[in-house]
């Protein structure tokens, strides 16, 4: 990322484990109805769960919403370790 590049901040907001609003996002890495991996300025969420659909994809706005059974966040390092990790080397 070059030094002129704005970080965009992301806002996550949950709703009843079935509905996943987020913004800041840069792009979606991958995804099928278990698992969806989203890239953040400076780090990735890998969303877990069963029945999940993107509902709502704009990468010119950064956002995107999520629908389904959301099981569990799990936020990712740059280089793909989870920030507890770094936390507790």
């Amino acid at each position: 990322m070059s030094e002129n590049t704005v970080k965009r901040p992301h806002i996550l907001t949950l709703d009843n484990r079935s509905l996943l609003t987020l913004t800041g996002v840069e792009d979606v890495a991958g995804f099928d109805e278990q698992t969806i991996n989203v890239r953040l300025a400076d780090c990735a969420l890998v969303v877990k769960g069963a029945g999940l659909h993107i509902s709502k994809l704009s990468l010119d706005s950064g956002d995107v919403v999520i629908d389904g059974r959301i099981g569990s966040l799990q936020y990712l390092g740059a280089a793909g370790r989870s920030l507890r990790s770094k936390l507790f080397r």
